[in-house]
């Protein structure tokens, strides 16, 4: 067994957050590091949330981001190359890495520490225990469970949990805490002392029958060999319940070392609720009070996931939060960015795995000497623990899209247009679809200086998509390029007129031919070239702004090209 095993442990209830994709990047450059094995492991035993389609985004996030786990769920990935390969796999022979599989295993242990009297189970329903959380909250006292379960001797207890199980009566198993202090030994915070009744006794198998995280955790540890535990502080207090299971059940202790949380920059902690309150800001300030404000389509799908009550609720709640697909309907519709919180949020915002991981290796880690560009391998040769910082990180947007800009300039034109195409199959295959192969190369080598993501890239292109009889005209540039203009200089009207038969005797149609064939009729009507490529601008895209206009001719075509200038030249005549 290797001297160093590590996990990432992810709950398949969405989209890898980025504040978990930070806690695999460590584990696996900690593994990487010490010549060790980075395991993956699905905990999916909250079966109300957990589903396999997550679970499957989740390994998609790891791979993509090139964080590859020595031993998990096998996973055949294909790269934006096209290469495929399986990742994963069971090389120590430690069984199936999902706990919804391992319920035989956690049974054992349990009943274990049931028959030893450490764990008991309770058989309380959910009314009668809400009771004593009102009557201790009548109190002003903090509930705590009142250990009326042990009440029951332990052979009786062990008949009732027998009959129980065979009546399909549900109960929960508690775990019975020590009386005595646990100290946690952290490698980043230090030592954590939890004084003797600080910790309830917790729930270690739920009424469904299937385990709590808690217990699940602590017994995959302890099969899966695991020796260092790399994980966010909001689990600290998890820890003493772990230390006092690992202790009860003669388990080693692994090597513990809680990680700084990731805050926004304006010290609110980077949550999934991000995205719900940037909608539910701006549908108050749009007035709309139910999903009738959508239009006819998106109110249909959206009606179809919550009705206007849950709506409401939602509106009022800041703790509630619409599914993603409507979330996405309403943002769309009042034209929201969402912020990217997940790992798919900036992939899709067209964002590189590598700046993404050299970013989010120095929200709470640094590797000294001033470093701040690196890949990942660099990561793992110098990541260790004393490195790793005890306050909270601040996740500096503008910083990480300034790594991914430089990223993106730094590329060739050739591994530009090969990621891009590659993100464009996955984000937006319709701009593919538009374009033959050397139209698609033009474009791709017009776009890259003036992208900081491949999102940018796409905006400067969505001229492509557009229809040609619905170009959408900018008013104020309609006014400035084609109606107004010094007096006794031809507007930009009769330079589009002038312009339409150059470009439409043009032989090949080509980005180089175009602009031998604009710089020459600039330089004989006396005009500069933007008194030229301004007019087309407008009739091509609808705006001032497009990609250089030569390029933004070729890539359109002659035909396509021609039926704008035409259409521009009849609308504004």
């Amino acid at each position: 067994m290797p001297d160093v095993i590590t996990r990432f442990a992810p709950s398949p209830t969405g989209h890898l957050h980025i504040g978990g994709a930070r806690t695999a990047l460590f584990c696996w450059a900690y593994a990487k590091g010490h010549k060790g094995h980075f395991a993956l492991r699905i905990e999916d035993t909250d079966q109300a949330r957990s589903s396999e389609a997550s679970a499957r985004g989740i390994l998609e996030d790891l791979a993509w981001l090139g964080i590859e786990w020595d031993e998990g769920p096998a996973f055949e990935y294909t790269d934006e190359r096209g290469r495929t390969r399986t990742i994963g796999g069971d090389p120590r022979g430690v069984g199936s890495f999902y706990q919804s599989k391992r319920i035989d295993s956690y049974n054992g242990y349990l009943m274990r520490l049931v028959e030893q009297g450490r764990a008991y189970p309770a058989f309380e329903t959910g009314p009668e225990l809400e009771a004593k959380r009102r009557l201790a909250v009548s109190k002003k006292q903090t509930y705590r469970y009142d250990r009326a379960a042990l009440e029951i001797p332990l052979a009786e207890r062990l008949v009732r949990m027998r009959r129980a199980d065979d009546e399909k009566t549900p109960y929960v198993v508690r775990f019975l805490m020590p009386d005595a202090p646990v100290l946690v030994t952290d490698e980043v915070l230090g030592e954590v002392k939890y004084a003797a009744g600080e910790v309830d006794d917790f729930v270690i198998r739920k009424a469904d029958g299937f385990p709590t995280y808690h217990f699940a955790v602590v017994c995959d540890d302890q099969e899966m060999g695991v020796t260092h535990v790399l994980r966010g502080q909001e689990h600290l207090n998890n820890t003493p319940k772990h230390v006092a299971l690992q202790a009860a059940l003669g388990f080693r202790v692994p090597q513990y070392a809680h990680m700084p949380l990731i805050f926004n920059m304006d010290g609110t902690k980077m949550s999934k609720r991000d995205k719900d309150k940037a909608v539910r800001e701006a549908v108050k300030r749009a007035g709309m009070k139910d999903l009738s404000g959508l239009p006819a389509d998106a109110q249909a799908r959206a009606r179809a996931a919550v009705s206007d009550a849950q709506f409401l609720d939602w509106l009022g709640d800041a703790q509630r939060q619409l599914p993603t697909d409507v979330l996405e309907l309403v943002a769309a519709h009042l034209k929201v960015t969402l912020p990217e919180i997940e790992v798919h949020d900036f992939r899709k915002a067209g964002y590189l795995p590598e700046t993404i991981c050299n970013f989010i290796a120095l929200l709470g880690w640094s590797p000294g000497e001033n470093v701040e560009k690196f890949n990942n391998d660099f990561l793992a040769t110098r990541f260790d623990l004393p490195r790793i910082g005890k306050t909270n990180a601040k996740f500096d947007r503008v910083k990480l899209l300034s790594f991914n800009t430089d990223t993106v300039t730094a590329m060739s034109e050739e591994i530009f247009l090969d990621r891009w195409r590659a993100w464009l199959r996955v984000f937006n295959s319709g701009l593919l679809d538009h374009l033959s192969e050397p139209a698609f190369v033009t474009l791709a080598a017009a776009v890259r200086e003036r992208s900081k993501t491949f999102r940018d890239a796409l905006d400067q292109a969505r001229f492509v998509l557009t229809e040609d009889g619905e170009v959408a005209y900018d008013e104020k540039a309609v006014a400035k390029t084609l109606r107004g203009g010094k007096e006794g200089e031809p507007s930009g009207l009769d330079v589009l007129r002038s312009i339409r038969a150059v470009v439409a005797a043009l032989t090949h149609f080509e980005k180089a031919e175009l602009h031998d064939a604009i710089e020459t009729y600039a330089l004989a009507q006396n005009l500069g070239m933007g008194k030229v490529a301004q007019p087309l601008r407008v009739a091509l895209t609808g705006t001032t702004v497009s990609p250089p206009i030569d390029a933004t001719l070729a890539v359109l075509g002659r035909h396509r090209a021609l039926t704008r200038i035409d259409r521009c030249l009849t609308v504004h005549a």
